[in-house]
């Protein structure tokens, strides 16, 4: 931060005369010298323009020294700034405002904040751009202390100050305190109504974001993105694709943050014809396909089951980083192409990228789908003994599935216990699942007993130790589970599969009867269930946890939302048009035997995302390999 500053040859002789005994030599005045450093586009010019002052002794102009901190600042070279400002004996507020937003924009909180507190130390008084600087992506607890501050130097009360106020207090997710700086605003600015939108936003209070939101006489492009965003990131993709439509008939114009948010909203329900005329709207409205982007367009073909979409995304990127390489290799790994990613991460790393805790959870992933406890167990290590980054919750997570689906569940027990940080209750959910697919009923229980013990136990811990009940035909056991969670109020997550058709997702639950085409579903189904008969197959009552007769359960079976999603698909799409559902819950056995079958019959490439992965169902196989 404080290297000196070292200066290129002198500017070229058509702009100074070096012969400085000359009566001619030419002095622009400091103004138009304050102009011509504003307009600098390259470092090179900037060192130019500094080189003459010195050489004219203007270099302590305080205007011009300014000036030149600030553009040092804007092309990316703090250090130069920070030498000028250091070099200036009696900084005023202006140089100080001026060095603590450089640092702010470079996501240097700290040292901003020392240069905050360098300042009052120096009875130097902040004035309303220097509070608007230090907020500026500021942590909540500091910020607190600075609202004090503005209070004490009456400058609480200007607009851009209590609008940065409300988007430090959004962003620490304390709405009461954001809430009431905004009642209290006398005017409020599209900028002030926009920080609380997107205060309400954050917090996922989307309906209070979408009523202000609604009340705008006016609304910009940021408007639009924090409101569209807010709704993808709370999973609630459906409203943030009508949303965008609306702003596109409102006549605005989508961003880079715009497209990168309902790429991710098409991935989340699995539209691909949405996020196929997203991408060419991308294409055909001059955004840039740049690392972002790319990354977000690879994730949403992934996540729609068009892998070979995502490689031409990924081949046709030029400047990758790292993310853009995770991207790739997770959407490999949930595709169970767990060779691919491994071969991916090799390339990667050849090419000198730097693995992150994100790559690591795609290459563990992989393995778990595949099955490769030692090579899963091996890549775990190296996370710590080669790269130097510390395995996180999630990637322990990745180690349970691995060894739980495998049916290694003492030694998945074992490394739950030894953890090094505390276990979630999702890597329990895990290793209780595990216990579930491979009939260890003790185990659960010991697992479920030592939750409940510990105060650690949820809604999960109870329907997971039903379901382990249940398939033991422990029918007492699964009655006192319902008990405990009628008690607490919680309710089991439904299943629900989707399909996309004509631009449109429909949404089936299981024995669903609300869609406009349900007779025509219905038949769809007895067809179906007819073939499959024929073709030999025996519904597996067996898996249907509920204490029903063998006819109930198999007419449960006949009704789950993957069916009906599937049968819907073979009425409205083409022949031999491939067929693509994705499921909220893990699918069960029976639909995955009954879609093989479907796909041999009807020469349909099913592909179907599920909970934990794709499964591509093609001429009576799928690409799991029955593992999954």
């Amino acid at each position: 931060m404080s290297s000196a500053i070292c200066f290129p040859a002198p500017p070229p002789q058509s702009y100074i005369n070096t012969n400085r005994s000359s009566t001619n030599v030419y002095h622009p005045p400091p103004e138009k010298l304050a102009i011509v450093i504003d307009k600098s586009k390259s470092i090179h010019h900037l060192h130019q323009i500094h080189a003459f002052l010195y050489r004219h002794n203007l270099h302590g102009d305080q205007i011009l020294n300014f000036k030149l901190q600030r553009s040092y600042s804007s092309l990316g070279r703090l250090n130069y700034s920070v030498t000028l400002f250091n070099q200036n004996q009696n900084p005023n507020v202006f140089f100080y405002s001026a060095i603590i937003y450089a640092h702010t924009i470079h996501n240097l909180h700290d040292q901003a904040l020392l240069f905050y507190a360098q300042m009052l130390s120096q009875d130097v008084a902040p004035n309303a751009f220097t509070f608007s600087s230090i907020l500026k992506s500021c942590p909540l607890e500091p910020a607190k202390v600075i609202h004090a501050h503005a209070i004490k130097f009456g400058l609480d009360s200007e607009l851009y100050v209590q609008t940065c106020l409300i988007d430090v207090y959004a962003r620490g997710t304390d709405v009461p305190s954001a809430r009431k700086l905004f009642d209290a605003m006398p005017e409020k600015s599209l900028i002030s109504l926009t920080a609380m939108v997107s205060c309400y936003a954050n917090c996922g209070m989307v309906k209070e974001a979408r009523e202000l939101f609604d009340g705008l006489q006016e609304r910009d492009l940021v408007c639009w993105n924090v409101m569209i965003n807010g709704y993808v990131q709370h999973g609630l993709p459906n409203e943030g694709l009508t949303l965008f439509r609306q702003m596109l008939k409102a006549r605005g114009r989508p961003n880079e943050v715009t497209v990168v948010a309902i790429t991710s909203a098409c991935g989340q329900i699995g539209a691909l014809e949405s996020g196929r005329w997203i991408h060419s709207y991308i294409q055909n409205n001059g955004i840039e396909i740049n690392a972002h982007v790319g990354a977000a367009l690879i994730d949403m073909y992934s996540k729609c089951g068009s892998l070979k979409d995502a490689q031409l995304v990924f081949e046709r990127i030029r400047k990758k980083d790292v993310v853009v390489w995770n991207s790739m290799i997770v959407g490999y790994a949930t595709h169970g192409f767990s060779q691919d990613a491994m071969h991916l991460f090799n390339e990667m790393c050849k090419l000198g990228y730097r693995p992150t805790d994100i790559t690591f959870i795609g290459i563990l992933s992989a393995y778990g789908h595949a099955g490769l406890v030692s090579e899963g167990w091996q890549i775990f290590h190296s996370m710590k003994d080669k790269y130097g980054i510390q395995p996180k919750i999630e990637h322990y997570g990745c180690m349970v599935n691995l060894l739980g689906r495998a049916g290694h569940l003492k030694e998945a027990y074992e490394l739950v216990k030894n953890m090094e940080i505390n276990p979630d209750p999702v890597i329990w959910g895990s290793l209780l699942g595990a216990c579930r697919l491979h009939g260890d009923l003790a185990l659960g229980e010991e697992i479920a007993e030592l939750l409940i013990n510990q105060n650690l136990a949820n809604s999960g811990t109870y329907i997971l130790l039903s379901n382990i009940y249940a398939a033991g035909g422990n029918w007492e056991g699964v009655a006192r589970m319902r008990t405990l969670l009628k008690d607490r109020g919680v309710e089991k997550e439904p299943g629900c599969s989707s399909i996309e058709v004509s631009n449109k997702v429909h949404e089936f639950l299981a024995g669903d009867l609300r869609h406009p085409k349900t007779k025509e579903i219905y038949m769809m189904l007895e067809e179906m269930d007819g073939w499959l008969k024929a073709h030999g197959y025996s519904p597996q009552t067996d898996i249907v946890l509920h204490d029903l007769d063998d006819a109930q359960k198999e007419q449960s079976l006949n009704v789950h939302s993957e069916k009906l999603a599937i049968a819907f698909g073979l009425i409205s799409t083409k022949q031999g048009a491939t067929i693509k559902i994705v499921k909220n819950l893990r699918v069960c056995s029976d639909c995955h035997t009954v879609t093989k079958l479907i796909s041999k019959i009807t020469g349909r490439k099913i592909v179907m995302r599920d909970r934990n992965r794709f499964h591509h169902f093609t001429n009576g196989a799928c690409s799991c390999g029955d593992y999954w």
